[in-house]
């Protein structure tokens, strides 16, 4: 992309650690490129693996375009190259393809008043907002576990104690839901802030607490934990991701949550952390807290308590 002018280059990332690297490399960045009122001769995808989120986006990319201009896609072999080419050519026609490195490239023809309207007007809503788990919450497809309860975050919930207070944080909040079920069972917490890397998701909470906002304060960071975050909290509830959004195993970015999670808690601060059986978390846990405990097991998930020390009074001298 150097040879290009990088000054006209509009990336749209919602995810918060890519987002924070492409402004690093100086490019314009934002969390949805509809909100500018701009058409552009080519429009780069890089579609997801699920397919409704993938075909939304070819919706939007074709949405994004200036009559005449191009779109041009992306994908590696392995997670839907061909499926993704047939969709595009399916919804406005392939100006060419090319196979390099165990990818596909493929684009469109020059867009005029050729595509299929009514299927852009279809797949345009594919990964809209929409009511799941009888109404309860609102989510969207791409979404982690997004159109579920997640049994890692449900056998959490059910090992969270009704006596957290104050202030506490969500680590990784999702669409809300462990942030729903904190506010639902603890009455005398009076703060939260939910902490997610993904901006849609984080959109999705602020609409599924909505009813809680008199109940307690809330706050919404759009932000990347393994970062640290900014402010010290009671109380700590996390599902943290164990796998790069390439599906790829990464236990260190749980266990940077978890020094995180030490970090930004109060002395006798709780972590409420869930994670999956196998994961080698207990070092950074016994290294963290001085008190860690396993509250308990279900569907190869384990239930973690973690206590954050509070440090001994070294003795003063006596008064004279």
């Amino acid at each position: 992309m150097r040879q290009f002018p990088l000054a006209q280059l509009v990336c749209e990332q919602s995810y918060k650690p890519f987002a924070e690297e492409l402004e690093r490399g100086g490019l314009q960045v934002i969390a949805d490129a509809s909100t500018l009122a701009a058409r552009y001769a080519v429009v780069l995808v890089l579609p997801p693996r699920q397919r409704e989120e993938a075909r939304a986006l070819f919706a939007r990319a074709l949405s994004l375009c200036a009559p005449g201009g191009v779109v041009v896609a992306s994908i590696t072999n392995n997670e839907g190259a061909k499926s993704g080419e047939a969709d595009l050519n399916q919804l406005a026609g392939l100006g060419g393809s090319l196979t390099k490195n165990h990818c596909r490239v493929f684009w469109s023809k020059p867009l005029g008043a050729a595509h299929d309207a009514d299927l852009l007007s279809k797949w345009n809503g594919l990964d809209a907002s929409r009511q799941i788990l009888d109404g309860r919450f609102r989510s969207r497809p791409g979404v982690f576990a997004w159109d579920r309860i997640d049994p890692a975050s449900a056998l959490l919930a059910e090992h969270l104690p009704p006596d957290l207070a104050g202030k506490g944080a969500d680590l990784g909040a999702g669409y809300g839901y462990l942030s729903a079920e904190v506010l639902a069972r603890s009455a005398k917490v009076v703060a939260l802030d939910l902490y997610e890397a993904e901006a849609r998701a984080l959109d999705l909470a602020r609409h599924n607490l909505a009813g809680f906002e008199g109940k307690a304060e809330l706050g919404y960071r759009w932000h990347d934990v393994t970062t640290g975050v900014p402010e010290q909290y009671d109380f700590i509830v996390s599902n943290p991701p164990f796998h790069t959004q390439s599906r790829a195993d990464r236990p260190d970015v749980g266990r940077r949550f978890i020094a995180v999670a030490a970090e930004a808690l109060k002395p006798g601060g709780r972590l409420y952390l869930v994670a999956n059986r196998h994961l080698p978390y207990e070092a950074v846990l016994n290294a963290s807290f001085g008190q860690v405990q396993v509250l308990g097991e279900r569907d190869g998930f384990k239930v973690i308590e973690a206590i954050k020390a509070i440090p001994s009074r070294s003795p003063g001298r006596n008064a004279r």
